[in-house]
Order: structure tokens, then C-alpha cells, then sequence
């Protein structure tokens, strides 16, 4: 299993501010914290960032590689950010994410290609969040074809089912579960990640750690 921490986002008042102000104490001491706890991978979410986007995430990339050696998930949906991001990232990175709208795309998957990277596949397609089990393994053919077509390996595929909160639609969670069975044999070496804290999100907060641990 590898985890990702995801605490590195703009939509944190802590970090937000520290991103907007290029004040790199508390991005640093996050990520060594997320990097005592176990993560494995550290992921960058500085959200759509229309104007400065660029500057802002490659300022972030430098601001953590200074102090860790932790491999990084860029989350943006500015693909010129996302551009900046991968220049100077110093080891594999992972793009968060790809989804099936053909924009994106035609926008990100060359940026796979171009820096050796990897990627994760968001099952979100033109109509948006797939209904069941089924729905979920044909954007995953979907996908994982259109990528495999411009040289991107099933090993450089995450998987990212999409976890709605349990309180807003149980059989949702239901289809993950069961789409989660199929996955090895629709998309063999590809991985599955899933964004973990959203089960439980509407949830009480004493519950949470709890509903989180149940899932996975």
C-alpha cells in the first residue's frame, strides 16, 4: 500500500496563505510531518491557480524538495502550472489528474509522455461521475487505452475510482467496492488510488478516523 499525504493544499487557511505569500515555514514543516507519519508520496494541490499558476507550483515543488526527498503528486488543473511543476521536480513525478474530457486530455497526457511521469486516471467522463461498477470499468478501458496509445504503460496508471462521502450515496460506495474486484483483470499492472477522507466527509468528527479505517 502506498500513501499519499494530501495535506499540502491551497484550500487549507494555513497553507493557503503560506503559497500566497511564498512563506515556506509552514509548507516545509507539513511536509516533514506528513513525512514522519509514513507518507510515501506528498501531494501539491494548488488548485486551478488561473493567474500566476505557474510560478506559484514551481515555487511550492522547490519550497518541499528542499527538505525532503519524497516523491510528489502534482494536483492542479492548470496544465501550464502543471507544466512548471514537472520541470523542476527531481524525481518521478505523479500527475493528479487525467480525466476522460477530451480537453484534459489532449492537455495532459503528452505532459505523461514528455516528463516520464506518471498519472491518475480520474473516471470522470463527458457526463460526468460514472454510475456503477460497469460505468467505472468502461471509462477505465477508455482511458487506459488512450493512454497506452501515446506510449504511457499500464504501470504508470493509477486508477482513481471516485469515493463519494458514504452519507450522500451508499450504493456509490457499493460500486467502488465492486469495481475495485474487477480491476486486475480489465487493466492488469495498473494501480488504484482513492482519495481515502471522502467516505467520511458530512460525517461527525469523531467518527471519521474510524469510518476511513473501516473502508480501507
Amino acid at each position: 500500500m502506498i500513501l499519499i499525504g494530501e495535506n499540502i493544499n491551497i484550500m487549507s487557511k494555513t497553507i493557503g496563505a503560506a503559497m500566497r505569500e511564498r512563506n515556506p515555514k509552514p509548507i516545509q514543516e507539513l511536509a516533514l510531518a506528513e513525512a514522519k507519519a509514513g507518507a510515501d508520496y506528498l501531494d501539491i494541490n494548488i488548485g486551478p491557480a488561473r493567474r500566476g499558476g505557474d510560478v506559484m507550483m514551481s515555487w511550492v515543488v522547490n519550497t518541499v524538495q528542499e527538505v525532503t526527498a519524497l516523491p510528489l503528486s502534482l494536483d492542479t488543473a492548470n496544465p501550464v502550472a502543471m507544466e512548471a511543476g514537472l520541470k523542476v521536480c527531481r524525481g518521478k513525478a505523479l500527475i493528479n489528474s487525467v480525466s476522460l474530457q477530451p480537453e484534459r486530455l489532449a492537455r495532459e497526457l503528452p505532459l505523461v509522455v514528455k516528463y516520464k511521469a506518471s498519472m491518475i486516471g480520474l473516471l470522470w467522463g463527458v457526463e460526468g461521475m460514472p454510475r456503477d461498477a460497469n460505468e467505472r470499468c468502461m471509462y477505465t478501458v477508455d482511458l487506459v487505452y488512450k493512454a497506452n496509445e501515446i506510449g504511457i504503460p499500464n504501470e504508470d496508471i493509477w486508477i482513481d475510482l471516485i469515493l463519494p462521502p458514504v452519507s450522500v450515496e451508499i450504493n456509490q460506495v457499493k460500486a467502488c467496492l465492486e469495481f475495485m474486484s474487477m480491476l486486475g483483470e480489465i487493466a492488469p499492472g495498473c494501480k488504484s488510488i482513492v482519495g481515502l477522507s471522502n467516505i467520511s466527509n458530512g460525517t461527525p468528527a469523531h467518527l471519521r478516523p474510524y469510518l476511513n479505517r473501516t473502508y480501507l
